[in-house]
């Protein structure tokens, strides 16, 4: 029996997913979880052959640095043709066992890319392969995307060094690294960019 943890963050579609999986006899859907920060207890608790996720969902866990908490379980994540992106990728490093599907893939496609990462197969969806040739590296570090992400929240640097627990002066720092590294004039830029780039 493969064990299955379903990560997504849209309850319909995790529903529909975990239905799809439940109607094949060798897998079982133990927990289903909306959150980054719900997977490591779901694991711990139930113990899956494969971790199934959203790409959203797998970057969160990435920025949390809750992806080292998938002990053995395969991780397989679901991505878009256009949400291919450096971070995502990033993440294959982070795990022994990381395979990439589209959302496109059929029932069926979806059913064997997990069983392939239970045996510890690579999968690798081969429209998800050709756009991660095309991805650009991530030149930031994990916290400068985090003071990134919290800028295109509008937050001052003044409310993300009390958010991140740092000083005014050392947000400014990390802000002028930020622009010289992806080539911006301004911190909306920066975001533009790096959301374009899908770095945050």
């Amino acid at each position: 029996m493969i064990r299955v943890v379903l990560g997504h963050h849209g309850a319909l579609l995790r529903g529909a997913l975990a239905a799809v999986l439940s109607q094949e006899a060798e897998v079982d859907v133990p927990a289903q979880v909306d959150t980054a920060g719900e997977v490591p207890g779901a694991v711990a608790r139930t113990h899956p052959h494969v971790v199934v996720i959203d790409a959203e969902l797998a970057c969160e866990l990435a920025t949390e640095e809750l992806f080292g908490r998938l002990l053995d379980a395969g991780v397989l994540i679901l991505i878009g043709r256009d949400a291919v992106n450096a971070a995502c990728l990033e993440l294959a490093r982070a795990s022994p066992r990381v395979g990439f599907i589209g959302t496109d893939a059929s029932p069926a496609e979806l059913v064997e890319a997990v069983r392939s990462v239970a045996d510890g197969l690579p999968v690798m969806d081969p429209v998800v392969a050709l756009a991660a040739l095309r991805a650009v590296r991530n030149p930031l570090t994990p916290r400068e995307c985090e003071v990134l992400r919290l800028v295109s929240t509008g937050a001052t640097a003044q409310e993300i060094a009390r958010k991140l627990n740092l000083t005014s002066g050392t947000v400014r720092n990390y802000l002028s690294h930020i622009l010289a590294k992806v080539g911006a004039r301004s911190r909306i830029e920066a975001v533009l960019k790096a959301q374009e780039a899908g770095w945050i």
